[in-house]
C-alpha cells in the first residue's frame, strides 16, 4: 500500500524566524521531504527571513546542515537536495523596523501563486510582522499566515492577539497551528469515530464508563526553563494539545468533513466543559534523578528558581454537560520526567449489564486505546475464553492495529505532522487548525483553574524522576474505583 501524493499549487512561503530552532528542526526538513515525495512544485519558492546577516548562499548551507541533522532517512540523492536548495533564498529583516521589507516586497511582487507567511517567531512579534505585511502591500486577500503557539497566555492576551491579527487579516487567512492535530493517529481518531458504524451507537455516557487522555514525556524542561517556568503544564499542554484531543474524542459528528463544520463541533465541546473542583486537580513538580542530580536535576534547579510554584505535571477530572456525555468523567494527565514517553487516549466501556460468568463478574471491560506516540496504533480489548480445559476462564486480549505491523512501514509513506499541516496551508484547508473563538473558549475554561490555585497559594506536589507523577494523581481515580492506565512505551 503506497500513499497517494497529491501535488499542491505553486507557492511562495516566507518563514519569519527562518534561522530559528523550529525552522531548522521541523519546517525546512519537512519541506524537503515533501519535495522528495514529489508534492512540492519545482517552481515553489521558500524565503527565509530573520535578523541574522547572511546571504542566500549562506542560508542554503545552513539548511543543508539542518537537513543532514534533522531530516531523517531520505531516499533523495545529493542532486535532488541541490535542486531543493536552489528554491531557497534569504532576506535579513527587522521585524520591528523597516530593514529588509522593501526587498521582501520586491521578491513577492507580481507573483500569481499561493502566498504564505510562517510566523516562526515569539508571539510578541506577531502583531509587528502582520502590521508590516499590510504596510508593504503583502497582506492582500489571498495571503495566508501561520502562527505558532503559545497563542496568548490567558484569555485577555489571546483576545488582544486575535484582535491584532484581525486588523490585518481575515479569519480564513489565519492558520493557528497545533502540531498534535497533524499526527496520523489523531486524524485516524476521526476516521475510527465517524467511519465505523461499530462505535457511534456506543459513543456516549450510557456505554462509556470514563475516558483518559495522557501525554507523558521523559524529558525535562531542557533549555526552555525560563519560558516554561512562566507557563507550566496547564498553559503549555492542557490548554491546547490535550484540549484538542478532548474535543476530537467527544465532539458530535459534523455535517461534513469541512473546516468550519469540524471546528464548530469542537467549540461546542469546550463551551460545555465543566470547571473541575479544586480537589479534582493535581499539580506536581519533578525531582532530581537519584544519584545523578548533576545530569538530571529537579525542576526548580532546572529553571533556576528555588521557590517556583509552576507545575511540570497536571492531572484533572472534568465532565461535559451535554446529552451525550453527562455524568461521564474525563481524566486528563500530562507531565515531564515521567517513566515513559507516551501519548494515549483510552475509552473505557462499562461492564456488561449482567454477567453470566459469576467468578469473573466486574473483572473485564472493553477498552479502546488510541496511541498517538510512540508505536502509533489502535487496540480494542475484548474478552474471550482462555484456551484449554478446566472451565470457563475469561481473559482479555487486544485486537491490535499497530500501524507498523498492520501497514507495511516500508511501503507506506511516513509523514511528519508539520509536513501535513504546511501542505494544508498551501491547499487552503483549515480543518486541522484552531479558529480564534476556539482558542478564546479554551482560555476561558483554563483561566479560572489557574486563578484558583494562585488564590489558594497552591504548591505543586513533588514526584519522583521517572515515575507516573504524584501519588495524589492516583487517588484522583482511586477514590472513584478507577485507575490510570500504566504509562508505557
Amino acid at each position: 500500500m503506497v500513499s497517494r501524493v497529491i501535488p499542491v499549487d505553486t507557492f511562495d512561503l516566507v518563514i519569519f524566524g527562518g534561522t530559528g530552532d523550529l525552522a531548522r528542526r521541523k519546517i525546512l526538513p519537512g519541506l524537503f521531504r515533501r519535495f522528495c515525495a514529489g508534492q512540492m512544485p519545482a517552481d515553489a519558492r521558500i524565503i527565509g527571513a530573520a535578523r541574522s546577516e547572511m546571504d542566500s548562499a549562506g542560508y542554503r548551507d545552513m539548511v543543508r546542515a539542518a537537513i543532514a541533522e534533522f531530516g531523517g532517512e531520505q531516499a533523495c540523492d545529493d542532486a535532488t537536495l541541490g535542486r531543493f536548495l536552489e528554491q531557497l533564498s534569504y532576506i535579513a529583516i527587522d521585524a520591528r523596523g523597516d530593514g529588509g521589507w522593501a526587498e521582501l516586497q520586491e521578491a513577492m511582487k507580481g507573483t500569481d501563486r499561493v502566498e504564505a507567511y510562517y510566523f516562526s517567531v515569539a508571539p510578541a512579534l506577531f502583531g509587528d510582522i502582520a502590521e508590516r505585511l499590510q504596510k508593504w502591500g503583502m497582506a492582500d486577500a489571498g495571503a495566508r499566515i501561520v502562527v505558532e503557539k503559545p497563542f496568548g497566555r490567558d484569555l485577555e492576551t489571546a483576545r488582544a492577539l486575535n484582535k491584532t491579527l484581525a486588523t490585518y487579516f481575515n479569519e480564513d487567512q489565519i492558520y493557528r497551528i497545533d502540531h498534535y492535530l497533524g499526527k496520523e493517529t489523531v486524524q485516524n481518531l476521526m476516521a475510527v469515530r465517524f467511519g465505523n458504524m461499530l462505535f457511534e451507537p456506543l459513543w456516549n455516557s450510557q456505554y462509556v464508563d470514563h475516558i483518559q487522555i495522557t501525554v507523558a514525556e521523559t524529558v525535562g524542561v531542557g533549555g526552555r526553563g525560563e519560558y516554561y517556568d512562566k507557563s507550566g503544564a496547564m498553559r503549555d499542554m492542557v490548554q491546547n494539545h490535550l484540549m484538542q484531543l478532548l474535543c476530537l474524542i467527544a465532539m458530535e459528528p459534523p455535517a461534513r468533513f469541512a473546516p468550519d463544520a469540524v471546528r464548530d463541533e469542537k467549540l461546542k465541546v469546550i463551551r460545555a466543559l465543566d470547571q473541575p473542583e479544586p480537589h479534582h486537580v493535581v499539580r506536581g513538580q519533578y525531582q532530581a534523578e537519584p544519584m545523578n542530580e548533576a545530569e538530571n536535576p529537579g525542576y526548580r534547579t532546572a529553571v533556576e528558581n528555588a521557590r517556583s510554584r509552576t507545575e511540570s505535571f497536571i492531572a484533572l477530572r472534568t465532565e461535559i454537560s451535554n446529552w451525550r456525555w453527562a455524568g461521564t468523567p474525563f481524566y486528563l494527565r500530562t507531565g515531564k520526567r515521567m517513566s515513559a514517553r507516551s501519548s494515549e487516549i483510552t475509552v473505557v466501556f462499562k461492564d456488561t449489564p449482567h454477567s453470566i460468568f459469576e467468578e469473573d463478574a466486574g473483572r473485564h471491560r472493553n477498552v479502546l486505546s488510541i496511541r498517538l506516540q510512540p508505536n502509533e496504533g489502535i487496540t480494542l480489548g475484548v474478552t474471550i475464553k482462555e484456551p484449554g480445559p478446566g472451565g470457563m476462564r475469561l481473559i482479555d486480549v487486544p485486537l491490535d492495529m499497530t500501524f507498523a505491523e498492520a501497514l507495511n512501514p516500508e511501503e507506506v509513506e511516513q509523514v511528519d505532522a508539520y509536513e501535513r499541516l504546511i501542505m494544508d496551508v498551501i491547499r487552503g484547508n483549515q480543518t486541522l487548525f484552531m479558529r480564534g473563538d476556539e482558542v478564546e473558549a479554551a482560555w476561558a475554561w483554563t483561566d479560572p483553574i489557574i486563578e484558583g490555585w494562585e488564590a489558594r497559594n497552591d504548591v505543586p506536589k513533588p514526584y519522583d524522576f521517572g515515575s507516573a507523577g504524584p501519588t495524589d494523581a492516583d487517588q484522583l481515580l482511586r477514590r472513584e474505583g478507577r485507575a490510570w492506565r500504566e504509562v508505557t512505551t
